[in-house]
C-alpha cells in the first residue's frame, strides 16, 4: 500500500512539476487532459498532456467549435472513417479485415495499429473502448521514451518507431497539440526526464 502511495504522490507530484515547467508563465496548463487520459497515463507513467496530444492528432475531430479526440475512429490503408457508435465503428473494422491487412488498419482514440499491436488485445473490437486503448497507447508511448531524451521523440517513434522525416513531421503536428494543452510558445524541447 506504501508503495502505491508512493509511486501515486510521484506522479501526482511529476505533473505538477511538467505543468509549472511547461505552462503559461501563470503555472496553469490551457487545457486539462480529461480524467480518462489522466489514469491512462498515470499508470503508464507517461504525461497526461503528451497522450491528449497524440489523441488529438490521431483521431480528432471537430465537434461544437472545438477539436476533440473521437473514439470510433478508425483508419484504412490511410483514411479516416468515423461512426456514430461503438458498434457501427466495430462493423467497420470488421469490413476493413475483409478487404486490407490487419496491419493497414488504426482504430480508437489513440489510432493503435491492430497488426503491429495484436499482441496486446484480444479482439479487434477491443481496441475501440476508449479505456483500453488508451492505456495501450500510454504504455506504446512509454516504451518508445528514452529516459533522460525528450518526450517529443518518443512521440514520433509512437508513429513511425524508425524515426526519420514522416516521425519527425508527426512530431511537429502533435506539438501543435501540445501548445494548445500547455500553452503558447511552450513545448516538450526543454523537459527532459519528466515522467509523471
Amino acid at each position: 500500500m506504501a508503495a502505491a502511495v508512493s509511486t501515486t504522490y510521484r506522479l501526482r507530484a511529476a505533473t505538477a512539476a511538467l505543468l509549472l515547467t511547461l505552462g503559461t508563465g501563470t503555472g496553469r496548463a490551457l487545457e486539462v487532459p480529461p480524467p480518462a487520459y489522466q489514469l491512462a497515463a498515470q499508470q503508464a507513467g507517461v504525461p497526461s498532456p503528451v497522450l491528449y496530444a497524440v489523441a488529438l492528432q490521431e483521431s480528432g475531430t471537430r465537434l461544437r467549435g472545438r477539436i476533440v479526440p473521437w473514439p470510433w475512429t478508425i483508419n484504412v490503408a490511410g483514411r479516416a472513417e468515423r461512426y456514430a457508435t461503438h458498434a457501427e465503428a466495430c462493423a467497420g473494422i470488421r469490413r476493413a479485415l475483409s478487404r486490407v491487412p490487419i496491419n493497414r488498419i488504426d482504430a480508437g482514440l489513440a489510432q493503435v495499429n491492430l497488426g503491429y499491436q495484436a499482441h496486446r488485445y484480444n479482439g479487434p473490437c477491443e481496441i475501440l473502448d476508449p479505456y483500453r486503448n488508451l492505456a495501450i497507447a500510454a504504455q506504446i508511448l512509454r516504451e518508445q521514451h528514452t529516459p533522460g531524451k525528450d518526450w517529443l521523440l518518443a512521440i514520433g517513434r509512437y508513429y513511425r518507431p524508425a524515426g526519420g522525416v514522416p516521425a519527425a513531421r508527426y512530431r511537429r503536428s502533435v506539438n501543435q497539440h501540445l501548445a494548445r494543452v500547455l500553452g503558447p510558445g511552450i513545448s516538450l524541447t526543454s523537459a527532459r526526464s519528466i515522467t509523471p
